[in-house]
């Protein structure tokens, strides 16, 4: 079997003992490719081990964030800007003191 390069982001299966991880990084300088599993645990491979694993790239797991317990919204860019759903909320329906330009004396 072919030795596959590990590619961050990308999801492989271990064949002989059924694992499967995404590589999360991948370090020219030490030679080592940090691994997650899908329980969260991380592992971490030397080049040489990792040439020596049966390997087969495989899709993203559909239950993946479970083990995170991360909802759709975790995955919201902070920076981008929220557009509320309604727009009329109890803010805009306070009715302010100045009527006609003159402030309401009472």
């Amino acid at each position: 079997m072919k030795s596959t390069s590990p590619q961050v982001g990308n999801w492989y299966k271990e064949i002989q003992q059924g694992l499967i991880f995404e590589v999360v990084a991948v370090d020219e300088n030490t030679r080592t490719i940090e691994t997650q599993l899908i329980d969260g645990a991380v592992t971490e491979y030397d080049l040489e081990n990792w040439n020596e694993m049966l390997l087969e790239e495989v899709e993203e797991p559909e239950d993946w964030r479970n083990a995170y317990e991360l909802s759709s919204e975790d995955f919201l860019n902070p920076d981008d800007t929220i557009y509320p759903e309604d727009w009329n909320g109890p803010v805009s329906m306070i009715e302010t003191d100045i009527v006609n330009g003159m402030l309401d004396e009472l």
